[in-house]
């Protein structure tokens, strides 16, 4: 059903009811009778929602990712030397099979258990994502990730020392973990249009940072007494969040009647697409005076036009043509997704920022304890920092991706200025805990800064771009492509530190730096196609 709106506008309604979530249906009978201002503005109040819920579901998808990090210095327990006997005390020495002396290795194979299957989930995970409904798609998820960081926690109350059962326990973890990021994205890109994208998927993708944070707090507040408890209260939480999520989250503006995000705006970025844009204006008007009546049979017109990078990549019908106008579409494949211009390069570059950025989310606790003398509570805590960063990195990186339109220049930029500063919190951050703060957040602001603008704005533009039509479909499929490429690196990260830090962290460090130089490597013939575009016209770039 759509309503006819003045100005010849359609607004598309839903077509089953039912489609409403309950929660919402209780919120809108009690806003027509309280407040019916309220229920005039609807649709900024619908942004609001999705923004909220969104912002809390991976919040909590993230939570649940930190407790491992945290405990692996009490699962490892060392008793030794006197002082770790004296932090011990009235605890067992660490818990099996975690407590010999290969420890470092066994917790590599749990990161890898759960990084590697996220990676590989995480391609069919954006194709289920395009054809079914992501309220359910997202709170399933939810749900099913809560049980089973749950059912890490009670290994400890029901005495399960089986290593196969905690892999087992990260592989499905890691499978449902898979159903947060293209769900949230999708949705986010549904209901914002383009404007100021950069600034609002910053701000959005705190939600990492902050839900590193949570994870690291709660876990650190349970470790020295009930490690169990570091994943059973985020198990709970996320699966409460889910519920909320099934109650309140409306997957698509249409089902309230709400105007769908304007997903199709035009960008000129050169002299010669405003001259293409301007002649398929033309044509389009000729079409339309063909088919108003005046005296002229309707007819079906097509033109062809020269081939470029804004020309479609799928063959598009009259039908089709019709879809685009309302963001709609058919789901693209993967290798129609990897024709969009960028598509490669960014998903390359995630490999190698996402390595470094996942590195530091499973090993720093950790290696803070090893360096220095502090407790693992304290270790713990201090962590959080470069998650503090993180937050003012990908704000920055987002708020000059929409004065400048150059994403690819930014995160090269930051790239370059992260590999120097890993050195010197490699260097220096033992000497003193002032100083280790100082630089924890500076290394978080430059490494985090390219890895939230790639995976947030970067891939809801590719997903949106204009050689797609408008197909509001593709946005899960690029979006999964790019973070999926990205999740390998994620999963390739922590377990060569696991290996390699039995060498020395001094070379997990040059590791790291190594990967920072190639990401920013792969973005160079972005960055010049960037400047030569920027020479051609003055107005800002944007990924067409």
């Amino acid at each position: 059903m759509r309503l006819t709106l003045g100005g010849g506008r359609t607004r598309k309604m839903s077509n089953n009811y039912n489609d409403i979530p309950f929660g919402i249906r209780i919120v809108q009978k009690l806003s027509r009778q309280c407040c019916p201002r309220l229920h005039a503005r609807r649709d900024l109040l619908y942004k609001v929602s999705i923004f909220v819920l969104t912002f809390l579901a991976y919040a909590c998808y993230h939570m649940c990712r930190k407790p491992i990090s945290v405990v692996k210095s009490v699962l490892q327990g060392n008793c030794s030397s006197a002082q770790a006997a004296q932090l011990h005390e009235g605890q067992d020495c660490g818990y099996a099979p975690f407590d010999g002396p290969d420890a470092n290795k066994l917790f590599s194979m749990l990161d890898s258990a759960f990084l590697f299957m996220y990676a590989i989930a995480m391609f069919a995970s954006g194709f289920v994502a395009e054809r079914v409904s992501l309220r359910y798609f997202l709170s399933m998820g939810m749900i099913l990730t809560g049980v089973f960081t749950y059912m890490f926690g009670i290994a400890r109350t029901s005495n399960i020392h089986s290593l196969w059962y905690f892999i087992l326990v990260q592989i499905f973890a890691g499978i449902f973990q898979t159903t947060g990021w293209p769900g949230v994205v999708t949705l986010v890109g549904r209901w914002f249009g383009k404007s100021k994208r950069g600034l609002i998927f910053g701000i959005w993708n705190s939600h990492t940072s902050i839900g590193n944070i949570l994870g690291t707090l709660i876990a650190a507040h349970y470790l020295e007494s009930d490690w169990a408890m570091s994943f059973v209260v985020p198990g709970i939480i996320i699966g409460a969040v889910g519920f909320l999520l099934f109650l309140f989250l409306v997957d698509q503006p249409e089902i309230v009647g709400c105007s769908a995000a304007s997903v199709s705006e035009r960008h000129v970025t050169n002299d010669s697409d405003e001259e293409n844009d301007d002649e398929e204006q033309v044509r389009h008007n000729a079409a339309l005076v063909v088919r108003s009546g005046y005296g002229i049979p309707e007819t079906e017109i097509s033109y062809r036009s020269t081939p470029t990078e804004r020309t479609p990549i799928l063959a598009r019908s009259q039908s089709q043509s019709h879809q685009r106008e309302h963001g709609a579409g058919r789901p693209i494949s993967l290798i129609d997704a990897l024709y969009i211009p960028g598509v490669v390069e960014f998903s390359l570059c995630l490999f190698f920022t996402k390595l470094v950025s996942y590195t530091f989310m499973y090993w720093l606790p950790l290696y803070i304890q090893s360096s220095s003398t502090l407790s693992p509570t304290l270790s713990a805590d201090l962590s959080t920092l470069f998650d503090v960063g993180g937050i003012f990195g990908a704000i920055a990186a987002g708020y000059i991706s929409d004065l400048t339109g150059m994403s690819a220049t930014i995160c090269t930029g930051m790239l370059f200025i992260a590999s120097p500063i890993l050195l010197l919190y490699q260097q220096y951050g033992a000497l003193s805990v002032s100083i280790s703060v100082l630089l924890l957040i500076v290394v978080g602001i430059f490494v985090n800064g390219p890895y939230a603008l790639i995976t947030t704005s970067v891939s809801a533009e590719l997903g949106q771009h204009s050689s797609l039509e408008g197909n509001a479909n593709a946005l899960a499929t690029v979006t999964a492509i790019i973070d999926g490429t990205g999740s390998i690196g994620a999963a390739v990260g922590p377990l060569l530190a696991g290996l390699i830090s039995t060498t020395g962290w001094q070379n997990v460090f040059h590791m790291l730096i190594i990967a920072d130089i190639i990401a920013m490597l792969l973005l160079g013939r972005l960055v010049v196609k960037e400047f030569a575009s920027l020479r051609r016209s003055p107005t800002r770039i944007r990924i067409e």
